[in-house]
């Protein structure tokens, strides 16, 4: 059974930076693309980043140049370097590998972004 754990969350200020980690277990985990996913108050769950078995990176566009997704296979864990860190950014944040004909998903870390 995948399981996938996410920490790292918390409240920051604007402009602040938090890192978030998803260590998983279960299955080889090299072999799987990793996705970090948000999702706000009212609104839908959307894509943040996402990071391929070879290393390969996408992000959402209005994170750009903000955040960055990395795995470290020997640990089994993806991050999410968030960086400039805006009220907006405010959501619940998960981890998730694809599978079909549904995702792994994690129990999922809150950040709050506010002064």
């Amino acid at each position: 059974q995948v399981q996938l754990v996410e920490s790292g969350g918390g409240l920051v200020q604007p402009g602040g930076s938090l890192r978030l980690s998803c260590a998983a277990s279960g299955s080889i985990f090299s072999i799987y693309a990793m996705g970090w996913y948000r999702q706000a108050p009212g609104k839908q769950r959307e894509l943040v980043a996402g990071i391929t078995s070879l290393g390969s990176t996408n992000y959402a566009d209005s994170v750009k140049g903000r955040f960055t997704i990395s795995r470290d296979n020997a640990k089994n864990t993806v991050y999410l370097q968030m960086n400039s860190l805006k009220p907006e950014n405010t959501a619940v944040y998960y981890c998730s590998r694809p599978r079909y004909p549904e995702n792994y998903w994690g129990q999922g870390t809150q950040v709050t972004v506010s002064s």
